[in-house]
């Protein structure tokens, strides 16, 4: 298993913040985004890996892969694991990928979401999910930048 040192759910993926204050904190070596449309779009993949800072590697897999490459045996990297939703997360979990926290960093507004707090907006189904992680003993919270406050999900 890779060593994971953090688990973050941001629909912006590699941006600023994970750019710098979280792979920072978290001596980051490596970041794996998993998102099935992100794998197929060259154009976006391109723009994340240039997102990321030019010591950190970046790699993009669909769902189904990433249960592969985040079951290996541990190489020795820090890895950040980004996704964009709590489904993506439920699935990779559901695959024997050992999650352990979850941080809830960003999902914009969108139609069929509701504001669950500050720039967090989530429809029924991932509240669901949230949930069914929350059942499968993942602790899941809110931290939008490392110096800010842990906010439990299951507190809200």
């Amino acid at each position: 298993m890779l060593n994971i040192v953090l688990t973050r759910i941001d629909d912006r993926l590699i941006h600023g913040q994970v750019a710098t204050a979280w792979s920072k904190i978290t001596k980051a070596t490596k970041i794996i985004v998993v998102d099935d449309t992100v794998a197929q779009d060259s154009f976006m993949q391109m723009v994340l890996k240039s997102a990321a800072p030019s010591s950190i590697k970046v790699e993009i897999f669909t769902v189904n892969d990433a249960v592969e490459a985040l079951n290996k045996d541990d190489d020795g990297e820090r890895v950040i694991v980004l996704v964009k939703t709590p489904v993506t997360v439920l699935s990779l979990v559901k695959a024997g990928v050992a999650i352990k926290e979850l941080n809830l960093g960003g999902m914009g507004a969108k139609q069929g979401r509701k504001q669950l707090y500050k720039n967090i907006s989530i429809s029924e189904d991932e509240k669901l999910a949230f949930k069914e992680l929350i059942e499968l003993n993942v602790k899941v919270f809110i931290q939008i930048v490392p110096d800010a406050k842990q906010i439990l999900f299951d507190k809200l």
